[in-house]
Formats: C-alpha cells, structure tokens, sequence
C-alpha cells in the first residue's frame, strides 16, 4: 500500500523585519501592547517581493534539497489568501519559473487552514495515481492590512514555507485528519473583496480589499472548536494525545496555542512556537514552525507530529503524520 512522505521542507522570508516599536510610530500602540495580547514582537514584510516569488524560492530549495528534477513533479499547490492574481494562479507562476513541464498547478485558498488542506488534497493525489509534488503555504498579507489599523495590522506577517512529498511503502505518513467549515461564521475575518462595476450592476455593498475581525469572536472560536477537531484527528488515527512528540499549530496568537495545549493536558514544550518573530503568516505559518524544527534536529523521521490549522473560512484542519 502507497503513502505519502515529506521528503523535504524549506522556507522563505523576506529580509526586512518591522518591530512593534517602529509600529508604533504609525499607529497609536506600543511593544507591550502588542506582545501581551499576541506573543508578537516583530514580523517579516516584503520590500520588493511577491507571494510567487517567496513561492518559487521555497520550490527551488526543495529542489536542492531533495536532489530532484523539477520536470519529475506531478502537481504543484499554492495555498495562499493573497495570490499575485486570480490568474495566473501563483502555483502556475512556481511552475513556470522553476520548469516543472510535466506538473499541473493550482491554488488553493482555505486561508490558515491552507497548508494542512493542501496537504489533504496531495494525499488524495497520491492515492489515485500521481507520484510526487510540492505543497506550498505563501502569503504577502502585507498588501491586505490596513496600516492605520491596530487591530489587525500588527499581526500579520508575510512568509512561505512547505514540502516536497511522494509515494513511499514505508508505513508512514498521514494517519487521520479531521477538516471542518464554519461558513456561517466567515464574516468574523474578511478580507480582499471586490467590487462589480458591470454597467448593469446595481447598488452593492461596501467593498475593502483590507483586513478585519471580530478579535474576539474568532478567539472563542480557536479555543472552543479547534481543539474538537483535533480530538476528532486523534481517534480517527488511533493516536493517543500523550503519543504525540509536536503539535504544530497555525501561529495565530500565543494565547490560543497555550489554552489547547491545557486542553490537552500537554506540556508547553510540545506546542511550539515562532510568531515571537513572524507574526501571523496565514497559510505559511506551519509550515514555517515544521521546517524550522527540522533544520534544528527537533522534528526528525520516525517521530508522530500533528498539523492543526484554523483561520479565515472559518476553517479548522487537523492531521497526524508519521514522518
């Protein structure tokens, strides 16, 4: 029987950090305002780049590390809530710019939930008959914030991150997953809409491309159906909580991932986490943590590491892997 292994992980982020301090200089807050409400203290933003161009540069590094041909890649997916264009998409643009001829490419947007979706969708590629391809989280929400807006603009970050997985033999992989939507609850964290100015339009409602949420809302609804969801993952792989070495959640806010790791009755160390420096990068955000823990030795073949991502949709995403 056929499984899916992450044979390699990479990441990129822009150069130029933004501190809460120099935030503080365009809007009325300050560092300890920022950090007591989020474990935010600075955050990576573009000065020249695009979301495809932090994309292709995770694509190429995979390529090196994994010592694979870009033209031997069935599928390339871009998970991402702020694509350089609706079309091309910015997975064509990946494929495009690092020759992968043979491989189809295709975005895909369930904002912070978008790693662990797209790697749902990869496991269902490579169940049918497709051998190898790359999953990537992107986003440059930087051209989505309002930087006028305290609530929302000193969480965001910009950021990309993901793997390169194929077919294996090896019991590995993913052991369950458990993906839920809460359409009735997405206007609590809008973004990007867009106006009809057909000349046979009638009165729409107001439109803005920039970020907003109901901080609170959403915070409840983290803490309350995120950690069901991951229970439901959990059963679904026969894997007791204890039997986890790492949950990488989406670095949404610090409170969030401590409040589920008590959920759990798990020790702090297993819930790590990096928006300290990054902010809130949407769908690169795991994916962010996961290579970071490898290069460092924490995360390493043979360990059992649950995904859970939650955002924008509302989405809830959790899986459990054997890596």
């Amino acid at each position: 029987m056929e499984h899916l292994k992450i044979v390699a992980s990479a990441r990129q982020l822009p150069e130029h950090q933004v501190t809460n301090q120099e935030l503080s200089h365009i809007m009325d807050t300050n560092d300890d305002w920022i950090f007591s409400r989020t474990g935010i203290h600075k955050r990576h933003i573009v000065t020249t780049e695009n979301t495809s161009d932090l994309a292709t540069s995770v694509a190429k590094q995979l390529l090196d590390k994994s010592g694979i041909a870009a033209d031997s890649l069935d599928f390339i997916i871009v998970s991402t809530m702020s694509p350089d264009s609706l079309s091309p998409s910015t997975a064509a643009i990946v494929q495009g710019a690092i020759g992968a001829n043979n491989a189809f490419a295709f975005d895909l947007s369930a904002a912070c939930s978008g790693f662990v979706y797209g790697l749902s969708v990869a496991t269902s590629l490579i169940s049918t008959r497709y051998r190898r391809g790359l999953v990537i989280g992107s986003e440059v929400l930087s051209k989505l914030v309002d930087w006028q807006d305290r609530t929302t603009a000193v969480l965001f970050g910009d950021g990309a991150a993901g793997v390169l997985v194929e077919t294996t033999t090896e019991n590995i992989g993913l052991l369950g997953e458990q993906m839920r939507t809460y359409g009735n609850k997405g206007d609590n964290l809008v973004a990007g809409q867009f106006a009809n100015k057909n000349p046979f339009a009638g009165e729409i409602s107001p439109v803005d491309p920039y970020f907003h949420q109901n901080g609170r809302e959403v915070y409840n609804f983290a803490t309350r159906e995120v950690p069901d969801v991951l229970q439901d993952a959990l059963e679904k792989a026969d894997v007791a909580a204890d039997d986890v070495d790492y949950y990488l959640l989406h670095q949404a806010n610090a409170r969030i991932v401590t409040s589920i790791a008590k959920r759990f009755g798990q020790p702090a160390d297993k819930f790590p986490t990096n928006m300290v420096e990054n902010g809130n990068t949407s769908a690169a955000s795991i994916g962010l943590l996961f290579d970071e823990l490898v290069v460092s030795g924490k995360v390493h073949a043979g360990q059992t590491i649950a995904f859970v991502g939650f955002g924008g949709g509302l989405t809830v995403g959790a899986q459990i892997w054997k890596i």
